[in-house]
């Protein structure tokens, strides 16, 4: 069942560029890009996080329902934990390390006061080294701020072998109707949580986090069981009355997904203002409130996407966007302390318009593909291989290599 990997590769680079392109809103705007509509979306375009956790779900649940499933055996549950941190954590200690320097860097020659940075301490270095700074209800973030995502990601691969044991008596005993109830009553805590928290445009505290990373995880696994049911295994693919369903889905839910980012960004008393977040100038870029309503759309489009290979899953299977994907971890993990630096340079030099800042938001754009390219072709790549040797693995998933085969 590898056809749907292709598509959903590709929509990790989605991900990963919705999530950079939402940090970028300053210098797009500056140079004229942040259009209407565009600005709307690109303004709930932290949910490229969101969509990550529920893809990931989904695919650790299609790699593992059958290995982890059955029953629990701490030999595979060790095992699962190592392959898993050979996936995030080589890049994730790089880039640590890196923003620690790119901090004092900026303190000893751009004038920043390293000292107002509170997280800038050993306890908070050390909580990002065992991926526990996200874990409570007031997560501390700081260093490399993306990483934040990761230590969620790390709590649900800790949580996911008994996971994967209801998932797996939730395959064989129950019905695909049963399994959708589920997949509705997890989400519930989520839109509860986006709906009525109201005081953390970032959706963090207050157990923010871990209430997304459960509830999409876990509803990203449940997808996987429902396109389970609909998968024809002799034909190798859905069904073609399912195939023509899900083509008309994984088009017509991102057109629903932008249309909603537009009118939550037109709704008056669901905007941030400077007098909600004094020390945010630019409030009007966050996403507004309740724009969790849309993370069922983003995962219900994970499960489209994969019963069909027309329309857009034809397109983010292309060998490019497949590429995309295998960089998309590193340009995510990366993009920050990149931007961070390319604004230190654009102050430093003087450059705030004109034709010569527009050249620079190109370099800013086509810098961070080349730096995630690197990162992912000489410490992504290299350290994922050698861990998984040292479990006994093939260095590379035979479905990366029947993708790099195609």
């Amino acid at each position: 069942m590898q056809r749907f990997i292709g598509q959903l590769t590709g929509v990790r680079f989605v991900a990963a560029a919705w999530v950079m392109l939402y940090h970028f809103q300053v210098p797009l705007a500056t140079i004229g890009l942040l259009v209407p509509v565009l600005h709307e979306f690109l303004r709930v375009g932290r949910l490229g996080v969101d969509l990550f956790f529920a893809l990931s779900g989904f695919i650790l649940t299609h790699t593992y329902l059958t290995k982890l499933g059955p029953d629990l055996s701490w030999r595979r549950t060790r095992h699962f934990w190592w392959l898993r941190l050979a996936r995030i954590y080589p890049v994730h200690f790089v880039m640590l390390n890196v923003a620690g320097l790119a901090v004092l860097a900026q303190a000893t020659f751009g004038g920043a006061d390293a000292a107002s940075r509170d997280w800038l301490n050993p306890v908070d270095y050390l909580k990002q080294t065992l991926l526990i700074h996200e874990w409570g209800p007031n997560p501390q973030r700081g260093w490399n701020f993306p990483a934040w995502s990761l230590s969620m990601e790390w709590l649900a691969y800790l949580v996911f072998p008994v996971l994967i044991l209801m998932l797996f008596r939730f395959h064989e005993r129950l019905s695909t109707r049963a399994i959708c109830a589920i997949w509705g009553g997890v989400l519930i805590p989520l839109l509860w949580y986006g709906i009525g928290y109201g005081g953390d445009p970032y959706y963090i505290s207050g157990w923010g986090s871990t209430i997304r990373i459960l509830t999409e995880f876990t509803a990203g696994a449940l997808t996987y069981l429902v396109v389970l049911r609909h998968w024809n295994a002799t034909a190798n693919g859905p069904r073609p009355r399912v195939e023509r369903l899900a083509t008309t889905l994984s088009v017509a839910l991102p057109i629903a997904i932008v249309a909603l980012s537009v009118v939550l960004g037109h709704v008056g008393s669901l905007q941030w203002s400077t007098s909600d977040l004094p020390d945010t100038p630019n409030a009007s870029d966050l996403p507004p409130k309740w724009h969790l309503i849309l993370v069922p759309l983003l995962i219900a489009w994970i499960g489209a996407l994969a019963l069909t290979s027309r329309g857009p899953s034809r397109v983010l299977s292309k060998s490019r966007l497949v590429l995309g994907g295998y960089i998309s971890f590193s340009l995510y993990m990366t993009h920050t302390v990149w931007y961070g630096l390319w604004r230190a340079a654009a102050n430093a030099a003087g450059i705030k318009g004109g034709a010569i800042y527009a050249i620079a938001v190109v370099g800013l754009l086509a810098g961070a593909v080349v730096i995630a390219w690197l990162m992912w072709r000489f410490v992504e790549e290299p350290a994922r291989e050698w861990m998984r040797r040292r479990s006994g693995e093939r260095p590379k998933p035979l479905e990366e290599l029947a993708l790099e085969g195609q």
